[in-house]
């Protein structure tokens, strides 16, 4: 890590919406507290257009998020996208519900308002390796396919065929438990770990370290560990969790390790 020094023009302070509705008291004390310390514009985007607006339009200034999770990867996802998150540090002030900051306890960010804006202004910059998808998705903490779930009941009462077919079930004894899993091809670097022969229970993907990324393919009771540079999962309809949001379905996705392709500023 290095001191992250003086901002040359100043700090960007982006306090997310989410957050000022939520916990206005924290959003005043981190502004109290960065304007105190250093030149600070304050910008309250109401929409992610005008987040991203603001973001663009920051000059010289040192970019700060005010907000949970979700703000702090679509920062860096638009900085990423325009190509200027090399040699950018951004800092975080977390607010928001405590489900929605797991991914800035993991980075090492402070939870209190007061300390978090403390370390913005004099803390230092450690870089950060960064996952990269193919449609240019950014996964800053890691990513996780988790185990496929039943189908849900249909709603509404039984009818009679309904109930009777239930109890030919009841009468003929338990029915043989179905396949779980996804049915999904696992690639680390060209390497198989999985395929769709065999269904999957859970995939985790998070970078590892020494420019490469950690994966676990969790199979029939067996585990499947690795490092790679690159990750693919290919197969049926899936759905992924990365950071703190939820995308898919898709059939084929791959993530490549990028790095120290960011810096986050930390207390020292």
């Amino acid at each position: 890590m290095s001191p992250a020094g003086a901002p040359v023009g100043g700090l960007l302070v982006l306090v997310d919406p989410v957050a000022r509705r939520l916990d206005g008291e924290s959003v005043r004390i981190a502004r109290d507290v960065l304007s105190a310390g250093a030149a600070a514009k304050i910008c309250l985007p109401q929409s992610p257009e005008e987040f991203a607006r603001a973001l663009a339009r920051r000059g010289h200034r040192r970019p700060v998020i005010v907000g949970d999770d979700r703000a702090l990867v679509r920062a860096v996802g638009l900085l990423h996208r325009e190509r200027e998150l090399p040699g950018e540090a951004l800092s975080v002030v977390p607010v928001g519900q405590a489900g929605s900051l797991g991914l800035a306890r993991t980075l090492g960010i402070p939870m209190s308002a007061v300390s978090a804006a403390r370390a913005a202004l004099d803390g230092v910059v450690g870089v950060r390796d960064l996952l990269v998808d193919d449609s240019d998705g950014v996964v800053l903490g890691g990513l996780r396919i988790p185990p496929a779930r039943p189908p849900a009941p249909r709603a509404g009462g039984a009818s009679v065929r309904s109930a009777y077919r239930s109890l030919v079930r009841t009468l003929a004894g338990p029915p043989a438990a179905p396949a779980g899993g996804h049915r999904l091809r696992v690639e680390a670097d060209g390497v198989v770990l999985a395929d769709v022969d065999r269904p999957v229970d859970d995939i985790a993907v998070a970078p590892g370290g020494g420019g490469l990324a950690e994966v676990v393919v969790r199979a029939e009771g067996a585990v499947v560990r690795a490092r790679a540079a690159a990750v693919t999962v290919a197969g049926a309809d899936f759905r992924y969790r990365a950071d703190a949001a939820v995308s898919g379905p898709v059939r084929r996705r791959t993530w490549t390790l990028r790095p120290a392709a960011w810096g986050l500023i930390l207390p020292r």
